[in-house]
């Protein structure tokens, strides 16, 4: 494998490739717990390799990929406009749906306009590339989304990145900047592998302080946590303290795609300067119904939100007297930590086989020696579905040596 092949498709650039065995390997144990298809699904629950297990993985937050609203939703409108747009909005592809979707999101969010892209990912790295330039110093966590991170890199702007969710150390950093520096502050309103929310008040503080923009990427918090379900500023109040705020179609929107959201100058700058927008095909129009729809139904029944608080403080609470290590996770997005990477291969392997499906996680996704199972939780698990999942989790947990029977961990993870 380390000798250089020969052959068109086959030059040293491509090595990399040919040396890459992990995922091989893992496959031959029969513990590869990735790219798995799912043949049928309602749900709370998919058939994968022909068997029914409960989906406990998912960011399917308000269930609604399976709602009979939102199906019949894209299938109304897909005789009017067809299966595609087959244009960016820059150009032919901007249909009266995506206008009536950005005006809906604008006044839901309580900011003046919104943008959207064609995912959720193409928002943040469009976006944080167009507004910070050569001249400005953007302030990143250093958990943010990889698409936080890919937009920092392509922006010509000085990226400096603080400790998670470490004011002081973000404090110190924005003392030692250019003082006549453009600057903004990016962070993740929930992070995803913890379910922890970022400091926003401690932010909002600092952003005044230091004249810099605030920017709060809300895909795991939009339509998840806070008033009405409008993200993880709205938690402490502070939606009209984040200048910017974006979020994502593909979780509680049962959809694909994405926008941001802020004071009309800038979201007018961005849908004529992002590259991510300008040069992407527009979203299909079954998704902006789908998503007009979500939008419809989060706002009408508030007990899906309040339901997926109660399922998440249930979680979090018997997980953490099973043994488990769960972090200091906030929302519906639960980790369990396992620690060395080919025992949560295994870990995750038996919990599909009491009938449980989960993300295993492993470095560099998180450090090393914290490989972890990620469970995030939906508004139409039923308590039945609950008390399985936490079974298979005890008979598993157990089985590994990382609790006891006792409900105390076994294992020394931070």
């Amino acid at each position: 494998m380390g000798d250089i092949k020969t052959g068109t498709s086959h030059r040293k650039v491509f090595q990399k490739a040919y040396n890459f065995t992990m995922a091989d390997e893992v496959k031959k144990l029969g513990l590869y717990p990735y790219f798995k298809p799912l043949q049928a699904t309602d749900g709370t629950t998919v058939n994968i390799e022909g068997v029914d297990v409960i989906m406990a993985g998912s960011n399917n937050y308000l269930g609604l990929t399976n709602d009979p609203r939102t199906i019949k939703a894209a299938q109304d409108v897909i005789n009017i406009y067809g299966t595609g747009c087959t244009g960016s909005r820059y150009l032919n592809g901007t249909l009266d749906l995506h206008l009536e979707l950005e005006e809906k999101l604008a006044v839901f969010m309580r900011k003046d306009a919104c943008v959207l892209f064609s995912t959720g990912y193409q928002t943040n790295e469009g976006s944080i590339q167009t507004i910070a330039d050569r001249n400005d110093i953007i302030f990143s966590d250093k958990d943010n989304h990889a698409c936080i991170v890919v937009g920092t890199q392509v922006s010509n702007a000085k990226t400096i990145r603080y400790r998670h969710n470490d004011m002081d150390h973000l404090r110190t950093l924005m003392e030692r900047s250019d003082p006549d520096a453009g600057k903004i502050i990016v962070t993740d309103g929930v992070f995803s592998m913890s379910g922890t929310l970022a400091k926003i008040p401690e932010l909002v503080e600092l952003a005044e302080e230091f004249g810099s923009g605030l920017y709060v990427d809300d895909a795991h918090a939009i339509g998840v946590i806070g008033e009405g379900g409008r993200g993880s500023a709205s938690v402490f109040g502070l939606m009209d303290d984040v200048d910017m705020i974006t979020g994502t179609f593909s979780k509680s929107f049962a959809s694909l795609g994405g926008f941001i959201v802020g004071d009309k100058a800038v979201i007018e700058y961005i849908r004529h300067k992002s590259p991510a927008h300008i040069f992407s095909a527009s979203m299909p129009p079954a998704n902006v119904a789908t998503v007009l729809k979500s939008l419809e139904i989060l706002q009408a029944e508030p007990w899906r939100l309040e339901r997926l608080e109660e399922i998440s403080n249930y979680m979090r609470k018997e997980l953490k007297n099973l043994g488990f290590n769960v972090w200091t996770s906030q929302t519906p997005i639960i980790p369990v930590v396992i620690g060395d990477m080919m025992n949560c291969f295994q870990f995750w392997k038996d919990l599909f086989e009491e009938g449980v499906y989960v993300n295993a996680v492993v470095p560099p996704a998180v450090p090393q020696g914290q490989a972890l199972v990620r469970t995030s939780y939906m508004a139409t698990h039923t308590d039945e579905h609950l008390d399985k999942i936490l079974d298979a989790f005890r008979t598993v947990g157990i089985k590994h040596g990382i609790i006891d029977e006792n409900g105390r961990s076994l294992v020394d993870i931070e």
